[in-house]
């Protein structure tokens, strides 16, 4: 695996809606550029390959991600995403964020029994892409309904692939309703 890149963004929410949080809200996304292991090239035939990069991205992006959050056990929800450079195909972003990147997720934040919420979509250098959030043990609590978008500058090139995982340490800072 060639990564190029890997960013790391911290975000603390402190006053939502004009009013102060009465606990500040932790978002912390980690991403990798990584060149496309497969670009335009025997489409459906990696599943393996790009199995096992989903798990060893899963390890890398978690292992970023809870060091602004302050270790494992302050990780409240999760989300994911994927963009794919056009010489890739949507099916690469499916294989790489899921089954095994959400179990090497899981071994790294210790535990999470909802399943991640992800997206996933082929574009070029400078898109953006929202990273849906729901609360790591039970994705129906409303009140850690969110999401975080993410813009890399130059990325995904063609040949790239871009991953990335959201962690926070709690839900929406006023939420009107938790259901």
């Amino acid at each position: 695996m060639e990564i190029r890149r890997v960013i790391t963004i911290a975000e603390d929410v402190l006053v939502e809606a004009g009013r102060p949080a009465a606990k500040p809200v932790r978002r912390v996304v980690a991403a990798a550029v990584i060149k496309n292991p497969a670009p335009r090239e025997d489409f459906g035939q990696s599943l393996e390959r790009f199995s096992r990069l989903g798990y060893d991205l899963g390890e890398l992006l978690a292992k970023e991600a809870i060091r602004p959050l302050g270790g494992s056990d302050k990780v409240e929800s999760y989300g994911k995403g994927c963009i794919v450079g056009v010489d890739g195909e949507l099916e690469q972003a499916a294989i790489l964020i899921h089954k095994e990147f959400g179990r090497s997720v899981r071994e790294v934040i210790g535990g999470g029994k909802a399943g991640i919420p992800s997206t996933k979509k082929v574009a070029g250098p400078g898109a953006t892409i929202d990273i849906p959030l729901s609360f790591r043990d039970n994705a129906g609590l409303a009140t850690h309904f969110d999401c975080i978008e993410l813009y890399i500058p130059g990325a995904p090139k063609a040949d790239e692939i871009v991953v990335a995982l959201a962690l926070t340490n709690g839900g929406r800072p006023h939420p009107w309703s938790g259901w």
